[in-house]
């Protein structure tokens, strides 16, 4: 079963931060939600940074606002990812410049439409 990282995981069921945590464990993915501010979401324990998850994880899928993600990167890159995904509004050209540089190709994509499913298949409620 491949693994996923979201970065920005939301305990608010309307961000996309929430729905790609619904998202990935319907399509049958292992999920590390990753919120400092949360102790669990979705009833899954949250981590408070990407250092926190045990082992590697197959993908990292990024949530939050550029600047927040550039302080992110060297633990993400630490985990070496297989991908890297940059939702849209969580890209910048200085942020995936740095992540280059660490080594990962940022994919600047959604990744639950990447996996088949839709952000809007999974209510707001």
């Amino acid at each position: 079963m491949p693994s996923i990282a979201i970065v920005g995981a939301s305990t608010d069921r309307r961000k996309y931060g929430n729905k790609a945590v619904r998202a990935f464990r319907q399509g049958g993915w292992t999920v590390f939600p990753v919120n400092p501010g949360a102790a669990e979401v979705e009833e899954l324990p949250a981590f408070r940074s990407v250092a926190e998850i045990p082992g590697s994880v197959d993908r990292v899928s990024m949530y939050v606002p550029p600047q927040v993600g550039l302080a992110m990167l060297p633990d993400i890159a630490a985990k070496r990812p297989g991908e890297f995904f940059l939702n849209p509004g969580s890209e910048s050209p200085e942020l995936v410049e740095a992540a280059r540089a660490l080594g990962l190709n940022p994919l600047l994509a959604c990744s639950i439409v990447n996996i088949g499913l839709r952000p809007e298949q999974f209510p707001d409620e």
